[in-house]
């Protein structure tokens, strides 16, 4: 009983734009704005619940702690220290979960289990804290050993980003697939933060068959122009690669090595011409889920800025019109993740596997929302400016929300930072 569970990041109660993240256009373009973390944790409640009506599986991984105080005594951050290594410690940035882990199914290994690794994130420092706490969550929803091996992230200083540089074909989500890696190469005017040798580790930690493992260098005009990680530029589902014509380093060469691994490859391109690259990270049209509905019709769930975009959405139109794999394009309100950069693909990772060998707290059906909604809708801040991160009032009310939250998902094993 295999299918694909997507599990969505919970935004955390600090959720702030700090503009941490350099390469990232909208995290640099609102720095310093005032953020609205209730709004943002209900809108991707919102986003999975309109997934679930759609018929999916639907999980969620949670908030991690902070401030990171670890994270404050380690760098000695005090009075008159760069603000943006405080921001650090109160970022929400795991609300990303596409950065969480990469994940190879169970009809992928050679163990038969499903593997995931968490990601190191190691080029910026707001990431790096990360992964130990996504491991202890991970470690739970995913405990049954019989079925899945969670690994150790990948050591630095070959930097990993998950699943956002990670795509997987297949005739079916229960049928061995052929699993691509997308890295880039430094020198370009933005960091390439994920290193050839980190998605090769990952590749043997999880036992691919070297005849179904591809890699695949990005574009680096594509990182040089904000597509900090692959799935800003392109995205993947069965049998079909959805990307822009400037996705890949060689593009002809990208469709060639895939196709000789997976024949049945179905391209839909988006031509420079119809939407500039620039354009489409703006909008992040490929940043988008790419589903297999129930019925078997391939749905795209878009974020909101892409119907608002001219060049965007009547190019989606076109093909919806022209009849091929993709059938629906669904616009959702993500709009305070997409402040920070990050859309509906980033909000997600995907995870093949049989939803009852899954920790069923991890697990959303209507009546947790509620809940989860009730919580956030109680307790986050409405909004955050960015000089009151650090204050001793926010801290505390950050805090509380995260706890009352765990509280009422009985998770409260995760109260205390994973060491």
């Amino acid at each position: 009983m295999l299918t694909e569970i997507n599990f969505d990041g919970i935004v955390g109660p600090s959720h702030n734009y700090a503009g941490l993240s350099l390469g990232n256009i909208a995290s640099a373009s609102h720095k310093g704005d005032a953020s609205f973390p209730r709004a943002a944790a209900l809108q991707g409640i919102a986003k999975m619940r309109s997934n679930m009506a759609l018929g999916l599986a639907q999980g969620f991984l949670l908030p991690l702690p902070r401030p990171n105080h670890g994270l404050l005594r380690d760098l000695a951050v005090g009075p008159g220290t760069d603000r943006a290594l405080l921001a650090a410690a109160w970022s929400a940035s795991s609300m990303w979960t596409a950065n969480a882990a990469t994940v190879s199914p169970a009809p992928d290994t050679a163990d038969g289990r499903c593997h995931l690794t968490p990601a190191n994130l190691v080029t910026m420092v707001h990431r790096a804290q990360e992964w130990r706490d996504t491991q202890a969550q991970l470690r739970i929803a995913f405990a049954d050993e019989r079925h899945f091996a969670v690994h150790n992230a990948v050591p630095p200083s070959f930097g990993d980003e998950g699943a956002a540089n990670h795509m997987r074909f297949c005739e079916s989500h229960d049928a061995p697939g052929v699993e691509v890696f997308v890295y880039g190469q430094p020198g370009g005017r933005f960091p390439a933060r994920q290193h050839e040798q980190a998605s090769r580790a990952v590749a043997r930690l999880h036992g691919l068959a070297p005849d179904r493992t591809v890699f695949i260098e990005q574009n680096p005009q594509a990182i040089a122009a904000g597509a900090f990680h692959n799935d800003v530029v392109a995205v993947a589902n069965g049998r079909v690669l959805f990307t822009h014509a400037r996705a890949f380093a060689d593009q002809a060469a990208a469709y060639e090595a895939i196709r000789a691994a997976f024949p049945a490859l179905e391209v839909v391109e988006v031509p420079e011409e119809a939407v500039s690259l620039e354009e489409a990270i703006r909008t992040y049209l490929f940043n988008a889920q790419l589903l297999t509905l129930p019925g078997g019709e391939m749905a795209l769930v878009v974020p909101g800025e892409c119907r608002e975009s001219a060049a965007v959405w009547n190019w989606c139109e076109a093909m919806l019109a022209s009849n091929g794999p993709i059938r629906k394009v669904l616009p959702v309100d993500v709009r305070q993740s997409m402040a920070n950069g990050g859309g509906p693909a980033c909000l997600r990772l995907r995870v093949v596997a049989d939803p009852q060998t899954v920790d069923p707290r991890f697990m959303l059906d209507e009546a947790k929302a509620e809940r989860i909604e009730a919580v956030v809708a109680e307790m986050w801040p409405e909004t955050i400016a960015p000089d009151e991160i650090g204050d001793s009032a926010l801290e505390k009310q950050v805090v509380e929300a995260r706890e009352a939250l765990l509280g009422v998902l009985a998770l409260d094993q995760l109260l205390a930072p994973a060491r």
